[in-house]
């Protein structure tokens, strides 16, 4: 299934989770409105199946409502070329407009389909998600990969830790320890082949 931004985060604020205000836009003057709604200063967002649109020129910063409109012009229409979309790109037909905010600490949380074991996966960082597949690709102890969970027997809670003032995370082997003591198993040795047993007791 795939959605855009502005749909995922449609579902997201039905549920309570906090996102900044935008709509979606088709028109430069649909994004002009939007941003006067929003009080000017506002993010223009091209909106298409791919992640790094703003290193293609498809996420830009608008300070005054004459900008939103010079942006939405420039990005509606165009064919933004990503890492992930090919060199064919993708043309933008729509837009997300939204609410400026000031970012002191970016974090990256996200949950993909692990399709070997049909489950999903959590993934966690403190590197934020701006260059999140670089990170991956040259820093990979820095990203957190949880142990698919979600079937319908799964109903543990994953552990993770994103040290908000650290360049690391909780080791896999720490959450590996921590999940088998949510389970009650003793996972305190070195893991070999076979699976944690129960938990020694001493009398």
């Amino acid at each position: 299934m795939n959605i855009h931004e502005y749909q995922a985060k449609t579902i997201l604020r039905q549920y309570g989770v906090a996102v900044p205000r935008g709509d979606v836009a088709y028109t430069p003057a649909e994004a002009r409105a939007i941003a006067q709604k929003l009080g000017g200063r506002v993010v223009v967002k091209a909106q298409i199946h791919a992640g790094g649109r703003g290193k293609g020129g498809g996420v830009k910063l608008a300070k005054s409502i004459e900008e939103v409109r010079q942006h939405a012009s420039q990005i509606l229409g165009m064919q933004l070329k990503t890492p992930q979309t090919g060199p064919q790109g993708q043309k933008v037909r729509r837009l997300l407009v939204e609410e400026g905010a000031n970012i002191a600490k970016e974090l990256y949380v996200g949950l993909v389909v692990d399709r070997g074991t049909q489950r999903v996966a959590l993934m966690a960082s403190a590197e934020g998600g701006m260059d999140i597949e670089e990170v991956a690709a040259k820093f990979p102890q820095k990203i957190d990969v949880h142990a698919a969970f979600g079937g319908s027997h799964d109903h543990r809670t994953p552990r993770f830790a994103v040290d908000r003032d650290a360049d690391a995370v909780e080791s896999p082997e720490r959450q590996r320890q921590g999940n088998a003591r949510d389970r009650g198993e003793d996972c305190t040795r070195p893991r070999r082949r076979q699976k944690c047993g129960p938990p020694h007791r001493t009398q």
